[in-house]
């Protein structure tokens, strides 16, 4: 009994400690956030939908409770890197010239420069970094390939360029369903890891209508 006594302070000290943690840790995100919604990358609700995405992916994948939450930041700042890209790059409505896309491509090695810096936020800026990598090695920065890739980074790879091809834009329309989802596929074993693929589509083509309305595309224009 007495040591019960004596050791419940230190159990609640650690307590308080890890609900410290956690609330640091959802107030960087946040800031992050926010940092990035100034930027006028309309993020927050992609970021949010991608978290979503990326758990469910995680959780079917039976990924350990440490990798989903690295999987959750890595989904939710994902572009924090894109706070070093000039507004005429990311703003530029036509197809960037070769030396534009050069420097659009650092903005994984950007993200990953900050996000390092954080205690608990180490090995979800090595996510970051990698989420243009692609499954046959013909990605960026580090040109990894399959396993080498974080599996972490692959989910995100994956449902980044589906909500990117689904989504209206003030210079494009969102594609139809059937059409990212025929490019997913194609890309399926090449940019994109078929097992991730595989796994995102079997929920995402039975919740179809909720997809669009997230994304804001109607199923019937879709369609």
């Amino acid at each position: 009994m007495d040591t019960t006594l004596h050791l419940a302070p230190d159990s609640l000290r650690v307590k308080q400690a890890e609900e410290q943690i956690s609330a640091l840790r959802s107030s960087v995100i946040c800031a992050f956030n926010q940092l990035l919604d100034l930027k006028d990358l309309n993020t927050g609700v992609h970021s949010t939908r991608l978290a979503e995405w990326g758990m469910r992916v995680g959780q079917e994948l039976g990924l350990e409770e440490p990798v989903l939450q690295n999987l959750e930041i890595a989904a939710l700042l994902h572009d924090i890197g894109k706070v070093g890209i000039p507004d005429a790059i990311l703003r530029k409505p036509g197809k960037l010239e070769p030396d534009e896309y050069a420097l659009m491509k650092k903005h994984p090695e950007y993200g990953w420069a900050v996000l390092r810096m954080l205690p608990g936020f180490e090995r979800a800026a090595l996510d970051i970094l990698h989420h243009h990598e692609s499954f046959d090695g013909k990605g960026y920065p580090a040109g990894l390939k399959e396993a080498e890739v974080p599996i972490v980074s692959r989910i995100v790879s994956v449902i980044d360029a589906f909500d990117a091809m689904v989504s209206s834009r003030p210079y494009r329309k969102g594609l139809p369903f059937e059409e990212a989802v025929r490019r997913l596929i194609l890309a399926s074993g090449t940019q994109f890891d078929p097992v991730v693929v595989q796994c995102f589509l079997s929920f995402a083509q039975t919740e179809m209508a909720g997809v669009f309305a997230a994304a804001g595309t109607s199923v019937s224009s879709a369609l």
